[in-house]
């Protein structure tokens, strides 16, 4: 048989054995951090990895979703004051289409591009900018369907580091923290005309945590979590399921972590606080006792923009100044830390995903890092350049973006380029869904 035939063989037999997973949101096609795909490499190469492709694209925060055998990603073109929604080949890095619309910054500080990754769903791509344009996309052509204005039409007022919190789908509804007046703190849309269906919550500082969906007591609960609070919500109706008061200093930044019927949340200066649901609503079993997020004094984890992970009993995560820690879920106590995959500073950050027995770790140095993360400590098995960090922070370069997950490749992005890697263990070609 000649050799390319084998090749395609193989290359068909394997997909068919092991189909490729999208990334269709922020954090995953669960929004939970965990990459369910088999088929990959045991190690990283040494030295610096080797792009399939790498395409040019404009500064911003917000990592790409990957869905449909598409990269959907947000940029900023300051001299034109735009921003822009690009789709992308996942195959070639080949630009199908841009859409790109005015958006002037007004009171935003770290004004480098838009924060929040897009959602993709039933062939559209939802996207919202950092001033809180919301916008439905048609996913083939790029043609918007709908949109909305947070201020103009919501009475928003962005905070200073800009809207972040990405729009999450459920079933018919697209719902978003948009920090309106009055009620309309969390807002529901219908995904395909745009009309309003739900508003919840009193008007408060809308933080920058993304919601979350949980499933606790048999019913499913939206989660979300503000400056002043968290809450349950209705996911259908928008009906408050009960609130808890968390009052935290700006920013609240990570995303909830749900696990073993657990809720974590952690923030930058007042700490940690961990939840355990009892029919279906949430009570308190434990909570940090630092409110500062200077070392020593911070006690157990004070996270930023990354959120932290959570298996077989124990929490994983990067604290305010850089060390990644393990704490006990039961109790909150500090079980160990390392600077060994980051490295020593404030507002230091590494986004972990876990993969099996084995977590992947991008930190903001633009390293890519395969670890085991256990209860006697951190392993490192292997770590190689991904791409080269182009932001700027105290003086120190960094990208702080979230890295995708899908076709057995990572799509990651700095302020100037979008790239594709291979992780896949047989070195096999790009297979999109």
């Amino acid at each position: 048989m000649p050799g390319y035939i084998r090749a395609a063989a193989a290359a068909m037999l394997f997909s068919a054995a092991a189909p490729a997973d999208d990334w269709p949101q922020w954090r995953g096609p669960k929004r939970d951090g965990i990459w369910r795909e088999t088929g990959i490499a045991e190690r990283l190469p040494a030295g610096a990895l080797t792009p399939l492709w790498r395409t040019p694209i404009g500064p911003g925060y917000a990592g790409p979703a990957v869905a449909g055998g598409r990269v959907f990603v947000l940029d900023r073109q300051k001299s034109a004051q735009t921003e822009r929604v690009l789709c992308l080949d996942a195959r070639t890095g080949a630009e199908l289409w841009t859409h790109a619309y005015p958006c002037r910054y007004r009171g935003i500080s770290y004004d480098s591009g838009p924060r929040c990754t897009p959602t993709v769903a039933g062939g559209k791509v939802y996207t919202v900018g950092t001033m809180g344009n919301l916008l439905c996309l048609e996913v083939e052509t790029g043609k918007v369907l709908w949109a909305k204005d947070y201020v103009e039409d919501l009475g928003a007022k962005p905070p200073v580091w800009g809207v972040a919190a990405a729009p999450l789908v459920d079933g018919a509804r697209v719902i978003a923290v948009a920090g309106g007046a009055g009620d309309a703190m969390v807002v529901a849309f219908d995904k395909d005309t745009g009309k309003e269906i739900w508003r919840a919550l009193p008007r408060q500082h809308p933080g920058y945590s993304t919601p979350i969906l949980i499933e606790t007591g048999g019913a499913r609960q939206l989660v979300v979590w503000l400056t002043a609070e968290a809450a349950g919500l209705d996911p259908a109706t928008g009906a408050v399921l009960w609130r808890r008061e968390f009052p935290c200093k700006d920013p609240i930044v990570a995303t909830p972590l749900f696990a073993e019927d657990r809720l974590l949340l952690s923030a930058f200066y007042n700490g940690s606080r961990m939840f355990r649901f009892e029919g279906g609503a949430p009570t308190l079993l434990w909570a940090g006792k630092s409110s500062s997020e200077l070392e020593p004094e911070t006690d157990g984890l004070h996270a930023l923009m990354c959120p932290p992970m959570m298996a077989r009993g124990r929490i994983y995560g990067v604290c305010s100044y850089g060390a990644l820690r393990c704490l006990d879920a039961e109790t909150g106590a500090r079980v160990w830390e390392t600077y060994a995959a980051t490295g020593r500073g404030r507002w230091w950050n590494a986004f972990l995903v876990m993969h099996g027995e084995r977590t992947f770790i991008a930190n903001e140095q633009g390293e890519l890092i395969i670890a085991k993360l256990t209860a006697r400590g951190y392993e490192e098995i292997s770590r190689a350049q991904l791409l080269p960090p182009t932001g700027k922070i105290l003086n120190r370069a960094i990208v702080w973006s979230h890295p995708a997950f899908a076709y057995r490749h990572i799509f990651a992005r700095n302020d100037r380029e979008i790239l594709c890697v291979s992780l896949a263990e047989d070195g096999g070609p790009l297979q999109a869904r």
